[in-house]
């Protein structure tokens, strides 16, 4: 199975959200939907905006379509639930150093974030 961890930034192309629901929910076996930049837009409201595409595409909510807000939890969520032979894709964020919300940049890791979230599934 395919987990996708994807968000979408605030204040930029609101009108693809929609449709980068439907991709995921089309190519995806399951779709987490995070923050990515959010900045002074209502974080809620981008998730939703994606979510309202995924489940027009077929998505359920709830069950193949999932929102959660903060992204190291909802990288951990799919980590955590992902079976032996599953894939999880961290779509958007990877090479940059920071997240910018309503308060400005916050530094940002995402390979120690998914390290971190491993490690923890390992018990390690």
């Amino acid at each position: 199975r395919l987990w996708v961890v994807f968000g979408s930034a605030g204040e930029r192309d609101q009108e693809k959200r929609p449709a980068m629901g439907a991709v995921a929910a089309r190519h995806a076996d399951l779709a987490v939907i995070t923050d990515e930049d959010p900045r002074g837009e209502n974080r809620l409201r981008i998730l939703e905006e994606i979510a309202a595409g995924a489940t027009a595409a077929g998505g359920a909510r709830g069950e193949t379509v999932v929102i959660v807000p903060d992204r190291a939890e909802a990288i951990a969520y799919a980590i955590d639930r992902a079976a032996p032979g599953d894939t999880v894709l961290l779509a958007g964020k990877g090479h940059e150093g920071s997240i910018i919300g309503s308060q400005g940049a916050v530094a940002w890791d995402e390979r120690d974030v998914a390290e971190r979230a491993v490690a923890a599934r390992l018990g390690r």
